[in-house]
């Protein structure tokens, strides 16, 4: 998988203490959910075992662009934990 990063999304997901390498992780270790509009989501953990959500879209030469990431609220990791048993 390659990645495409500029200021803003770089920017973006920093915002939300999450690293560039971290979401890259995060992103080729997951099993990506189409989520509409040419968006995928995938959730997998980043450092220290913390887990996130990552949302991304493919560009024309499959280059992945990262447009969001987030560690996911204590009610979102037990909802995903419950739906991966």
């Amino acid at each position: 998988m390659d990645f495409r990063w500029n200021d803003w999304n770089e920017e973006h997901i920093a915002n939300h203490g999450v690293l560039v390498a971290e979401a890259e992780s995060v992103a080729r270790g997951g099993k990506p959910q189409y989520r509409g509009d040419g968006k995928y989501l995938v959730v997998g953990r980043g450092q220290g075992e913390r887990w996130l959500q990552v949302i991304y879209v493919l560009d024309e030469d499959g280059t992945v662009f990262v447009i969001h990431a987030r560690a996911l609220t204590y009610r979102e990791k037990r909802r995903w934990r419950r739906r991966q048993k």
